[in-house]
């Protein structure tokens, strides 16, 4: 009866531990440098948030990356199936009032009305970077270009378009919810920086192993892959091993390629 008890117990503590987990604010900060990104628009901040799914975004959240970034990227799944519309709004605007939002479809979105999602998305002023590009040029006439494709999972993917929409010179970010994009990529690209969410870094993981891998940054060839977390959960509102996490990510020039740092806040 004590032994049951005592497992009991446990298993309550166990569920509780990955409970906070799931809901747990973090502000990740990461400094990523390129030799690539232009001096002329150095340095650049994003707050990159994906896979809010379920969740409302906290005010602290919002407060700690007010006045820091510069563009606001939501990596997909905003939201999903049985998410009332009230609450994806609510979360849209609390985005909003940190930077200009940009936003990439996941597969979790084709979950719900997609006209109605995006023509909130529009009326809150939020672009929607649906395989197409938006460029940004500086006085010295360099060119940043961030690149939006749709969710590779559901192949409505076309890498191709996206590319069309920014010019051939400049420094290319690409923003795709599934980071298998990374298999689409060749150096004629000239992606220098991938961002990504969907896997939850395996959500919950199991004595370090988990279904997908653990969110973090990565070389591969030419390009930077940089994979959350993510800010919510599917199916269970529990995480094991992969926080959640939201990140301001600062892009600088240095002459020395890809040096990485990262440090995290902790809610």
């Amino acid at each position: 009866m004590i032994f049951i008890s005592f497992m009991l117990g446990f298993a309550i503590l166990f569920l509780i531990f990955m409970v906070k987990e799931a809901f747990t604010n973090r502000i990740l900060n990461h400094e990523l440098s390129f030799s690539e990104f232009p001096e002329s628009f150095n340095p650049v901040t994003i707050f990159f948030i994906s896979d809010i799914h379920r969740r409302e975004i906290s005010d602290y959240v919002i407060t700690e990356a007010l006045g820091k970034a510069d563009m606001v990227i939501i990596g997909g799944d905003l939201t999903e199936h049985k998410v009332p519309f009230q609450r994806v709004r609510k979360n849209i605007e609390k985005l909003t009032t940190i930077a200009p939002v940009y936003f990439v479809w996941g597969n979790n979105d084709y979950e719900v009305d997609t006209k109605l999602l995006h023509s909130m998305l529009l009326d809150l002023g939020v672009t929607v970077l649906r395989n197409t590009a938006t460029s940004f040029e500086s006085r010295e006439g360099d060119f940043f270009h961030l690149v939006g494709i749709d969710d590779v999972g559901t192949e409505r993917d076309c890498l191709n378009d996206a590319l069309l929409a920014a010019k051939k010179e400049g420094f290319r970010l690409l923003v795709s919810h599934n980071p298998e994009i990374i298999d689409k990529i060749i150096p004629e690209h000239n992606i220098h920086f991938v961002l990504s969410g969907h896997t939850h870094g395996g959500q919950i993981r199991i004595f370090g192993y988990g279904p997908y891998e653990k969110g973090g940054i990565k070389k591969i060839a030419n390009t930077i892959l940089f994979v959350s977390n993510g800010y919510g959960t599917t199916a269970l509102p529990l995480r094991l091993g992969a926080k959640a996490e939201t990140h301001l990510i600062t892009i600088k020039h240095s002459a020395k390629n890809n040096q990485l740092l990262r440090k995290s806040t902790l809610s």
